[in-house]
């Protein structure tokens, strides 16, 4: 029982220290204790903004309490990342790294605010077993937060800790995958036996985990996804009539199953976000209980012969709109289920696609952050917007940032998968090109399927270089399996198609390009690229110029020819010049070497290349009649 002016209560304890406080003081006092007080201040803003409250801060010792383990860890690992950048910024010599230890336990709080027992000591003790830089947390903190936050935890055993009677179970946090682990890399179980014959089922698959040789390739289905997570919340039946319902659920459940497509996603499961089912909610409590950045609600609205829905994406931490759109349909027999498979495909794409809400929110991000700040999934993101702008500053930029993220994780598939992509570019777009540039690409394909079979990226790109290798069957190999991985990926649909029309099958094509601008209105300017080619084989070169001058893609140099030749077949002579000097400001021998780079995309079809080379020449351009020597 607690005497007066005490009480006892549960809390989550953050103990943190500087690690080699005395050396940094000796090294010099003064710059120490400058960079202390500017890292207590981070201590502070980010405790208090996780809800928490800073007990006592003496010399380079801080505690913390909460009355969320999630927030503790969570605020902690910000914390850690956040004063990890800075670090960057300073001599090696005068880093300073804390270690952090966390636990939840039955504490006594004076009136004054000090708080006791052995629920902090215990913090205090997994602080000193944390790694410089490091979060240890105790076995009730794992408990609470498994599953709720976006990083792992790894299994650190049993310590004896002073002044605790029992052994102490430690996990720690895993800010890095590469980085070392003293403690071995076991990985916590997601699931608790609730019969023998789940225990039996449980440990075989642990045990499959833990004793997996070092080195060797995680399960691509058992790979936590390396991007952002998000709950979508039950939609909202406003029809007035309960036996709507059905309908806002089947909504919910729709988007759901097409956001975990996208593999890079973290999608929160339908028993988990339905229990919110009926209720006010404040969305970044929400995040908090559920673990994620982004929420997605919406509502349902049915009268008579129409329907109304609405869907907006929300910043979890922030309570801020991130997206939001109303969907309006009409009615009619037996026509219910098809708008609905239609609208969740608009919002799915619209929210996940490569230019959907969520990456262009994180692409922002990763624009503004430091190169040495950003993790492998930012450079993923790097790479898309690549793809928007094409233009040789970014493929440089995007090449470098994916070759140093596998490099630093060589088991990371996306990152490997994407490099494909960027290869590809240099060979057909010529940006910043180095030697055997297919070739690397083919390599860093198969390694991302080494590592994960269903990569779609790696498919998806993989399909383009052999399609540059002239291979037909193994481009429609891999084109097929990306299609039948996510067929709701717009930016793949849409990237896919053109290959498919220069190889001749342009009804597929034109279907894919318009299933992809369907369900994703605010795509980027490379759709256009197929309904250019559609239109230039259909001689509607009018519509044709007008694609090609939707591509905006200014410092590509296949957008100046293609609005080159468009303009030479329509005889506007002036506006072809204008395209063609564009054209060789980017690539000044384009005129002797027309032929082999029109060859490398439209080879299966030489008599592409041809009303290609004599628009050309209608609009001023001097094509050689045969390649040049070399080419």
């Amino acid at each position: 029982m607690a005497e007066p002016g005490q009480r006892r209560k549960l809390e989550a304890i953050l103990s943190a220290d500087v690690a080699g406080y005395s050396r940094l003081m000796q090294d010099d006092d003064a710059a120490t204790v400058e960079t202390l007080t500017r890292y207590r201040t981070i201590f502070g803003d980010l405790v208090s903004r996780h809800e928490g409250r800073i007990v006592d801060s003496p010399g380079d010792n801080i505690l913390a309490e909460f009355d969320s383990p999630v927030e503790a860890v969570q605020c902690a690992v910000e914390i850690q990342r956040e004063l990890g950048r800075r670090n960057m910024q300073l001599a090696a010599h005068r880093k300073m790294q804390f270690r952090i230890g966390i636990n939840l336990g039955d504490i006594l709080s004076r009136d004054d605010g000090t708080i006791y027992g052995d629920g902090v000591n215990v913090a205090a003790r997994l602080e000193s077993l944390a790694e410089p830089g490091g979060i240890m947390i105790s076995e009730s903190v794992r408990m609470q937060v498994y599953g709720l936050i976006d990083v792992d935890i790894a299994d650190a055993g049993e310590h004896e800790v002073k002044n605790i009677a029992e052994p102490v179970h430690t996990y720690r946090i895993v800010l890095d995958a590469t980085a070392p682990n003293r403690y071995g890399s076991r990985k916590v179980s997601r699931t608790f036996a609730v019969t023998s014959a789940v225990t039996v089922l449980v440990i075989a698959i642990v045990a499959a985990i833990v004793f997996r040789p070092s080195g060797e390739p995680e399960d691509p289905i058992l790979t936590m996804p390396t991007g952002p997570s998000i709950a979508v919340l039950p939609f909202d039946n406003l029809s007035g009539n309960p036996e709507q319902d059905y309908f806002a659920d089947g909504m919910t459940e729709d988007i759901i199953t097409g956001l975990s497509r996208f593999r890079d996603l973290l999608v929160i499961a339908r028993n988990s976000t339905f229990q919110y089912k009926g209720q006010a909610v404040d969305v970044r409590k929400v995040g908090r209980e559920l673990g994620v950045r982004f929420v997605l609600e919406g509502s349902i609205r049915r009268e008579a012969d129409s329907i109304r829905v609405t869907a907006q994406l929300l910043d979890a931490a922030s309570g801020g709109h991130v997206w939001a759109e109303n969907f309006d349909r009409k009615l009619s027999a037996g026509s219910v289920f098809a708008i609905q498979d239609e609208v969740s495909e608009n919002v799915v794409a619209q929210i996940a696609d490569a230019y959907g809400a969520i990456s262009e929110l994180r692409k922002s991000e990763a624009r503004s952050a430091a190169p040495g700040t950003l993790g492998a999934y930012e450079c993923v993101l790097l790479a898309y917007e690549f793809l928007r702008v094409l233009n040789a500053e970014m493929h440089a930029k995007s090449r470098d940032c994916l070759e140093n993220a596998v490099e630093a994780d060589p088991n990371y598939a996306d990152a490997w998968a994407w490099l494909v992509a960027i290869y590809n570019e240099e060979y057909v777009d010529g940006f910043n090109p180095l030697p055997d540039s297919l070739d690397r690409a083919l390599d860093a394909g198969l390694k991302a399927l080494e590592l994960d079979t269903n990569n779609q990226v790696a498919h998806w790109y993989l399909a383009w270089n052999y399609y540059f290798r002239r291979d037909q069957e193994k481009f429609e190999q891999h084109a097929d399996r990306a299609l039948a991985i996510n067929p709701n990926n717009a930016t793949m649909l849409a990237e896919l198609s053109m290959p498919f029309a220069w190889s001749g099958d342009v009804e597929k094509a034109a279907s894919m390009v318009q299933k992809a601008m369907r369900i994703n209105p605010r795509f980027p300017g490379f759709y256009y690229f197929t309904l250019y080619h559609i239109h230039a084989v259909e001689g509607d070169y009018e519509q044709a110029v007008s694609d090609a001058e939707r591509l905006g893609l200014p410092e590509l140099f296949w957008m100046h020819a293609k609005t080159a030749t468009a303009y030479g077949h329509l005889g506007r002579t002036e506006d072809g010049r204008i395209a063609v000097e564009k054209l060789l400001e980017l690539y000044p021998d384009f005129s002797e070497k027309a032929r082999a780079e029109l060859e490398s995309i439209y080879w299966p079809n030489p008599e592409y290349i041809d009303r290609y080379i004599d628009g050309l020449r209608k609009a001023g351009l001097e094509v050689p009649n045969e390649p040049a020597a070399g080419d």
